[in-house]
């Protein structure tokens, strides 16, 4: 009987496995795809978050998913899915077929992918971006383009070293550290301004070996080079910036998600927060923070700006590298 295992109903976690297990087995959902979420399994069949963590719990013992840093959790490879069937054997057709844009598999390149995956990532964010998806918006068989990426996270290594080679370096390059260093920190917020998803590739104590993000570092040393710090702190002093600027993009995509999830504005978020902060302001327990909030009442309330956080943050930054060094090469 359906729904019964040996005349028993069968555990809610175990029939939405089930039905996830047919998805991947299928083909329906690809090696690199991202699988629901437990936030959206439990919306989708109605379940409790602690259920739907059983479900994810099921399919990694099984092997067939597994979770990917960054990402979220993703059906394995081929290797990882004991019992299912292989893969077919990717080999070009002896007629290619030809999309609505006039492209065939013979015509894809990796940088086509990257450039199509960046377009994903800029607009959708990280979570949307799956190979297949790629395929298919390219117009080319679904694994084609595991030719020319090996996987997921290598396409987003791709995407990242991509991002950052749109980073401008003048030819007449400043002399004073100051100068070069704003240069380099305002032009790597501007590529986050552009990829709010570059915020989220990995954490700082994993750096990337990628070529355009070591020239970045390369130009940021160079501003620190002579100035008497030690190696060390010249290095610490170029992750405190890169940091910098990738805690603060970070809010970017994370404003971008909570409005997708929520289908509100920022606007109309704090108007609907407002009778929680009246209740905390007008409580007497927080008074400095009511004197301040309080003063913008007649300029339309307090807007949170990143662009000019990330400026008075960089200044102060600054200010305080040039006390460490002397004031060297400050012009002031």
């Amino acid at each position: 009987m359906a729904g019964k295992v040996a005349g028993k109903p069968v555990p809610p976690y175990l029939r939405i496995a089930a039905e996830l297990r047919h998805r991947i087995t299928g083909g329906e959902l690809a090696p690199g795809d991202r699988v629901p979420s437990t936030r959206q399994i439990a919306q989708e069949w109605n379940v409790a978050l602690a259920t739907a963590t059983k479900v994810l719990t099921t399919l990694r013992q099984e092997g067939l998913v597994r979770a990917r840093p960054r990402v979220g959790t993703v059906v394995a490879g081929p290797d990882r899915q004991p019992g299912a069937a292989p893969e077919p054997a990717v080999t070009p057709a002896a007629a290619p077929p030809v999309t609505a844009a006039g492209t065939t598999d013979h015509e894809l390149t990796r940088d086509r992918i990257v450039r199509a995956a960046v377009a994903v990532a800029d607009t959708e964010g990280l979570s949307a971006l799956s190979m297949r998806g790629i395929a298919g918006r390219l117009g080319v068989a679904a694994m084609s383009p595991y030719r020319y990426v090996n996987s997921k996270d290598d396409l987003v290594c791709l995407m990242a070293d991509a991002a950052f080679a749109e980073l401008p370096y003048p030819a007449d390059a400043p002399e004073d550290w100051r100068r070069r260093l704003e240069l380099g920190a305002r032009a790597l917020w501007a590529v986050h301004r552009a990829h709010p998803w570059l915020a989220h590739i990995g954490p700082l104590s994993r750096p990337l070996a990628l070529p355009h993000l070591i020239a970045y570092s390369e130009w940021m040393l160079t501003a620190l080079d002579g100035l008497g710090l030690s190696p060390a702190t010249m290095l610490d002093v170029n992750v405190l910036l890169y940091s910098y600027v990738q805690g603060t993009a970070v809010h970017l995509e994370r404003e971008k998600q909570a409005a997708g999830d929520s289908g509100l504005s920022g606007e109309q978020w704090m108007d609907s927060q407002a009778a929680a902060f009246e209740a905390l302001t007008t409580s007497g327990r927080y008074p400095v923070f009511a004197r301040v909030t309080g003063s913008f009442e007649g300029d339309n309330g307090y807007d949170l700006r990143l662009d000019e956080v990330f400026e008075l943050g960089l200044t102060s930054m600054l200010d305080g590298l040039a006390l460490r060094i002397g004031g060297a090469g400050t012009g002031r």
